[in-house]
């Protein structure tokens, strides 16, 4: 399930009313609101402060005044459509003078919080295998492009008598180690780890 890699503030404006759209991660529903306190303090004098969340299991919304589902229902509808985890957002209206009309309201809403989504660096938790291999220093040239052109990632490397690498794949790769070793290398399991990845 996608999460936004960092924080992320956008404004849009419609019919001269101004909305400021706060994306936060978190997985703590106690901060989350901690974080709803700062932003109000923020904007003391905007008209509105609306909010929706899924955090795990907890899924939230709140109009703050705006007429009922106007507001936070909409907001929660696109972060589950885009099946979103660990996220608050908050919508920080100020009135411009000209009434949206319901359906106007919902749709700024919306589309304030996919136009933050859009710009967002977006991760998703992946479980990896860990593998150490042991080889040779002259190997190091032809193991670190192989690594590098299929994107695998090196968490340690050990130059001692002979180099240690430890990286992580999701797929077996032991096939191509041997074939570019001669035979040599033998990938040892060590375990499994989860690492957040772009997508």
């Amino acid at each position: 399930m996608p999460k936004i890699q960092f924080d992320i503030e956008n404004t849009i404006e419609i019919k001269k009313s101004k909305f400021i759209t706060y994306l936060h991660r978190t997985s703590d529903e106690e901060e989350a609101k901690e974080y709803i306190r700062q932003i109000k303090k923020m904007h003391p004098n905007a008209t509105h402060h609306c909010t929706a969340m899924i955090i795990g299991s907890i899924m939230r919304s709140n109009d703050d005044g705006e007429p009922s589902q106007t507001a936070g229902h909409p907001m929660l509808n696109v972060l589950m459509q885009k099946e979103m985890q660990d996220i608050l957002v908050v919508v920080v209206r100020y009135f411009g003078g000209i009434k949206l009309g319901t359906g106007g309201l919902v749709r700024a809403y919306s589309s304030s919080v996919s136009e933050a989504l859009d710009k967002s660096v977006l991760v998703e938790e992946t479980m990896f295998d860990e593998y150490e291999i042991e080889f040779n220093y002259s190997l190091i040239g032809k193991l670190d492009h192989y690594f590098a052109t299929h994107g695998i990632h090196i968490s340690l490397k050990d130059y001692a008598e002979n180099v240690i690498y430890h990286y992580l794949s999701t797929e077996d790769i032991s096939k191509d180690l041997k074939e570019i070793s001669g035979g040599v290398i033998e990938p040892k399991w060590i375990n499994k780890q989860s690492m957040e990845k772009v997508i």
